[in-house]
């Protein structure tokens, strides 16, 4: 009968179904197991979709688009339509803004164009006097001299052009007040600040990649000395001075690493660095926004005054200079009673160290920058004392542009490269600059 078909084909129906969906099951499986084995290379289907629909639900979710509907009864068109309808929610006014923008610089034009009236007729006011001759001279050396006719009532009176200029402050003064409210309520731009758009374009295409090699070179060369001088000798400490090592073994390393080393991590740290100008932020934060065209590139900043200032953010001098640690320093006693050294601690005596003993001699910063990686090599702390910098977030969102290798990689590729040198001993000296100046200083 009819019923009895309708009934064969709705169980032929949830059969296959239920056939369609241990298919998918099974290959979702086969492609796990093929996947975590090795053998397949992308990612199984099924994570795909769940992560792309997850990217789905959230630009769903960013812009405010109404799909209460099933998305498979519209059509492409109209799904399309609704894209660019909630994309124009948020293009439109910035697009507004934009004019309001042009309207605030043809303002200020104007009132540019009044300052500078005033200011004309301020200067002239005191240049003419009654009785004041205009001489013209002529070729043949003689000159015709000839009274200022012109009404007294033409010129401005000191206290109207005083008057005047105080209006004119004024008005100037309003209009960056509002300038200032607009741009904070409407760019986000607030004083102490340096927008992005601060940041030359051209700057982003910078490539690394250089760099990472010249420190990868540096690295296999002051490990290769390093493995060869302890294989001369015993041990790398050794009891004599390093002032009688003759030269070779442990001045060619000392050479390498401060000459190729340091210079290497150097000059990978400075890339993106810059220095954040306070002044510059206080003049330019309220219409910087607004008027990019007097903006200029951040100034570089040496990879030093990183630590430098990781060491005044932490306290540095206090934590140095604390009564326990002046009396264990005093009586060569530990500090910590048996606790190990946390390596924040070490890096902040070692900066201290060498602040205490290069600043007094004015020593540059590649100087101090040289003394801390020596130092960093002798207690094998490099890659810790270099990767707390690089865990700073403060230090890096406020001095590293995006475009820099600190801010795309976090340093990681960097830091495995540094690791080769965490299980080698070294002995460097670390007052090389100042030693000489120090006996100078100790013979008067």
């Amino acid at each position: 009968s009819e019923q009895e078909k309708q009934e064969q084909t709705e169980v032929q129906k949830e059969k296959q179904r239920e056939l369609i969906l241990q298919l998918k099951t099974q290959l979702d499986d086969l492609e796990t197991f093929a996947y975590q084995e090795g053998s397949y290379d992308s990612l199984p289907q099924s994570v795909v979709m769940e992560r792309q629909r997850m990217i789905i639900n959230e630009l769903i979710k960013k812009l405010d688009m109404d799909l209460s509907e099933d998305v498979a009864t519209l059509s492409p068109e109209e799904l399309r339509q609704r894209v660019d309808a909630a994309i124009a929610q948020i293009v439109n006014p910035a697009r507004v803004k934009e004019q309001l923008v042009e309207q605030l610089k043809t303002q200020i034009r104007d009132l540019e164009m009044f300052i500078s009236f005033i200011q004309d007729e301020v200067g002239s006011s005191g240049k003419a006097e009654d009785g004041h001759c205009e001489c013209s001279g002529r070729k043949d050396g003689g000159g015709s001299c000839k009274p200022n006719t012109r009404p007294s009532g033409n010129r401005v009176n000191p206290e109207d052009a005083r008057r005047m200029r105080e209006t004119g402050l004024h008005l100037m003064r309003r209009m960056l007040a509002v300038l200032q409210i607009f741009a904070v309520s409407q760019f986000g731009c607030a004083t102490g600040q340096i927008p992005r758009t601060l940041w030359q374009k051209d700057q982003a295409n910078k490539d690394y990649s250089p760099l990472i090699k010249k420190l990868e070179l540096s690295v296999e060369r002051v490990r290769q000395l390093a493995v060869k001088h302890q294989q001369e000798e015993d041990c790398v400490i050794s009891s004599c001075d390093l002032q009688d090592v003759p030269l070779g073994g442990r001045d060619e390393l000392t050479l390498a690493v401060r000459k190729e080393l340091t210079i290497a991590l150097r000059d990978l740290m400075a890339h993106g660095l810059y220095a954040s100008s306070q002044g510059m932020s206080l003049v330019l934060a309220p219409i910087a926004c607004l008027i990019p065209a007097f903006t200029s590139s951040p100034q570089t900043m040496h990879p030093w005054e990183l630590f430098v200032k990781y060491y005044n953010t932490k306290n540095g001098q206090a934590f140095v200079e604390s009564p326990a640690r002046k009396l264990s320093q005093s009586f060569a006693l530990p500090v910590t009673g048996g606790v190990a050294i946390t390596p924040k601690q070490s890096l902040l005596t070692a900066i201290h160290t060498v602040l205490t003993e290069h600043d007094p001699f004015k020593r540059s910063a590649d100087s101090e920058l040289k003394a801390l990686v020596c130092m960093a090599l002798n207690e094998q702390r490099l890659v810790s004392w270099v990767n707390l910098i690089c865990k700073s977030g403060a230090l890096v969102q406020s001095h590293y542009q995006p475009w820099s290798y600190m801010a795309n990689t976090g340093f990681e590729s960097a830091l495995n490269l540094l690791s080769r040198l965490s299980n080698l001993k070294f002995n460097l000296p670390v007052d090389l600059a100042v030693r000489q100046l120090k006996n100078i200083k100790d013979a008067f």
